[in-house]
């Protein structure tokens, strides 16, 4: 299996894909293998997020590895996604027109470049859903 197939099948990393309790409901997300509400009880199946929420809380960073620091600054955000789970993330906006509760949506990005020839990984970050 190459590399690039490898990390295109890990569901939660390119499609949003968490667990839910079937018997409490709640959704997880990154996966969890047991409810920490309902223990063994719990049922637990895969989910698919919608990619949908809201920010509940951000922050403007204005200092940054070598590796971020063409996107100086930058906002990263806790966002609540539809199905009731929250997410850490970058939302890709200016500083200045990000707001709590303003609705975004999921957008698959670069995430790092491992040098000018090296392998490039990708991922889940968020914009504005206007």
């Amino acid at each position: 299996m190459t590399v690039a197939r490898f990390w295109r099948e890990i569901p939660q990393r390119y499609n949003l894909v968490g667990t839910k309790c079937e018997v409490c409901g709640d959704v997880f997300f990154p996966p969890r293998a047991i409810c920490p509400h309902c223990r063994r009880d719990g049922k637990i199946v895969p989910c698919q997020c919608s990619g949908k929420g809201k920010v509940m809380t951000y922050s403007v960073l204005s200092a940054a590895s070598d590796q971020f620091s063409a996107l100086k600054p930058y906002v990263l955000a806790i966002i609540e996604l539809e199905e009731g789970t929250r997410v850490t993330s970058h939302l890709i906006c200016e500083p200045e027109d990000v707001h709590i509760g303003m609705p975004v949506k999921s957008v698959f990005r670069v995430l790092d470049r491992e040098g000018s020839d090296g392998i490039i990984h990708y991922g889940t970050k968020f914009v504005p859903d206007l």
